[in-house]
């Protein structure tokens, strides 16, 4: 038996302790038993930009905001769809994450942190989305387990009315808002809709081989005549 090897700890700002933990060639992020993300399960988070890019396909530099770096999966998937043209601004408030990053999980970045088209940002990506108007073609959040703040308790404030209004706010017109969740939530997906927001929710499969437990993502739109992604494509299932 192949056993876990603690890389290394950090402390989340307002929040609790993450863990980095290698098995083997995996590596994966823990929140006291939690697991938070996995080299072994990718698919979805991988499916939340694949599917945002085919919602924001043919403009011209499009501008997509990413909440939440993470082990990279949906900026890598991000810049492999965009065009050479578009901007990221690329969010991640634990400075140890992107430590991590560029050192012990350096391949596993493959170079994604320092693509010209990449914007990196230390810091709050809700203070980002207060702070734009019109700015971003596409809002991509995975900041946290879900709608639910189980990382951070501050992270409740993207998902309430107030945040969802402001993310309409930094939204250029025919823009995305795209949120990954591990579960469920249709207390959320209601909330969605009372914000003005036209809402498609996917269920896609955890693993890029379509196996695994079933993540969901929402898309939201704020045109109401706006086509959103459909079960079917990109992982879903």
């Amino acid at each position: 038996m192949i056993p876990r090897e603690t890389i290394a700890t950090a402390r989340i700002p307002g929040g609790d302790e993450l863990t980095l933990v290698r098995h083997g060639a995996d590596y994966m992020i823990l929140i006291d038993r939690n697991e938070l993300m996995s080299t072994r399960m990718q698919g979805s988070e991988e499916a939340l930009a694949t599917m945002s890019c085919e919602m924001i396909a043919g403009r011209k530099k499009p501008h997509m905001l990413v909440g939440g770096y993470g082990m990279g999966f949906t900026l890598r998937a991000a810049l492999a769809a965009l065009p050479p043209d578009a901007r990221v601004t690329c969010c991640e408030l634990v400075p140890a994450i992107i430590e991590w990053a560029r050192g012990p999980m350096r391949e596993l970045m493959a170079g994604c942190l320092d693509d010209p088209r990449v914007s990196l940002v230390q810091g709050d990506v809700a203070a980002v989305i207060r702070a734009a108007r019109s700015d971003f073609d596409a809002i991509l959040l995975d900041v946290d387990n879900g709608p639910d703040g189980l990382v951070r308790a501050a992270n409740n404030e993207l998902y309430g009315e107030r945040g969802l209004r402001s993310a309409k706010l930094a939204l250029r017109p025919g823009g995305v808002l795209a949120i990954w969740s591990a579960a469920k939530d249709d207390a959320f997906t209601r909330r969605l809709k009372r914000t003005g927001f036209t809402v498609n929710e996917v269920a896609v499969r955890a693993r890029s081989n379509g196996k695994g437990a079933r993540h969901v993502i929402w898309f939201a739109s704020a045109q109401p005549d706006r086509q959103v992604p459909v079960p079917g494509t990109a992982n879903s299932a």
